[in-house]
């Protein structure tokens, strides 16, 4: 039997963006407030922020697919970089509320600000 170069239709496995899961959410879509993220932790923030909670997640090599400007040094984050996502608790998870930081960027952000450009 021949190869095919296209995907079968018709009964696919898989998860694919706009199908619903089981409790009613877009499969791509951000849960409330970044609740469900899995292996997400709470932080102190930055200097200048560190009475406010940030919640923390680490982003693998292979899960980074865009590029990507980190506040804590005004550089580029490549694709197939791990980094840190980091998105204040108290007012939202939306994707104008995270930012991506270079590992050690984040490690040492009690020393550093976040840059002019993002502050």
């Amino acid at each position: 039997m021949p190869r095919r170069n296209h995907k079968r239709r018709g009964n696919q496995r898989g998860n694919q963006r706009g199908r619903r899961n089981n409790q009613g959410q877009n499969r791509g879509s951000l849960p409330a407030f970044g609740s469900s993220f899995q292996n997400t932790r709470t932080e102190s923030g930055p200097a200048g922020w560190q009475d406010v909670d940030f919640a923390v997640r680490n982003i693998s090599a292979g899960q980074s697919n865009k590029i990507y400007r980190c506040p804590g040094c005004d550089q580029e984050i490549m694709p197939g970089t791990s980094h840190i996502v980091a998105w204040p608790q108290d007012y939202g998870a939306g994707a104008d509320d995270r930012r991506h930081w270079h590992t050690n960027c984040w490690r040492n952000r009690a020393h550093r600000t976040i840059t002019r450009r993002w502050g």
